[in-house]
């Protein structure tokens, strides 16, 4: 530490450096102020009851060749998933398997989840490149793949958007319980605590959601 705290002081001030300190708070005056035409590109996000859904429409057929060119690379031509990437269709009555395969007909509980994640994060590596007309084709193309809807001329559009009702969508429940089973910061540990950890169970084969009427069973750990 300097021995000339107040030299050292004087040589930042002349030298155009601003010490921080709360004397010192303040606006730093970084950046500019968002635009409505910002905000509103960034304001993309779509709600299970339809609300934030653009104008636009796309038919299964359209959305067959959008998703050809565009997202068969990663989950193949009919959404049946390559290699490690994920599959998007089938799966249907398989939950409650050994092996669960979790797509947007057998697991996804809202068709504006599938609208939102498509339009805001793929195609993989080119995110927000769809139009919100190739974004509706492409999830008409899902659905059909999917049993969803079972016309291949359907047309998804904002009108008729939410009355499409998903497989599961009642599948899912609110975790009611009065008490977390996860430890909360005051309940920490400190003193004779285990030792080690013994893995009782896999989420994968118990598939997380449990099978009794009473709710989660809480950790999988011993």
């Amino acid at each position: 530490m300097s021995r000339f705290p107040e030299l050292l002081a004087a040589a930042a001030v002349s030298a155009g450096i601003v010490l921080a300190g709360p004397a010192l708070a303040g606006k730093f005056g970084l950046g500019t102020k968002a635009t409505s035409e910002e905000i509103a590109g960034w304001d993309i996000d779509v709600r299970p009851d339809g609300q934030g859904l653009p104008e636009g429409s796309g038919t299964v057929s359209d959305g067959e060749e959008i998703f050809a060119e565009r997202c068969a690379a990663c989950h193949g031509d009919f959404a049946e998933g390559l290699d490690r990437w994920p599959v998007l269709a089938g799966g249907r009555d398989t939950l409650k398997s050994g092996n669960p395969v979790k797509t947007i007909g057998s697991y996804w509980p809202y068709l504006s989840t599938v609208y939102d994640y498509i339009y805001r994060a793929m195609p993989y590596g080119d995110a927000q490149s769809l139009s919100p007309d190739e974004t509706y084709a492409i999830v008409a193309y899902l659905l059909y793949m999917n049993d969803v809807v079972t016309d291949d001329a359907f047309e998804l559009s904002k009108e008729n958007f939410t009355s499409i009702r998903m497989p599961n969508e009642n599948g899912f429940y609110d975790d009611d319980r009065d008490a977390s089973p996860i430890a909360r910061p005051h309940e920490v540990c400190m003193s004779d605590c285990k030792t080690d950890v013994k893995i009782t169970k896999r989420a994968r084969v118990i598939d997380v959601t449990p099978d009794s009427e009473d709710g989660p069973e809480g950790m999988n750990v011993d």
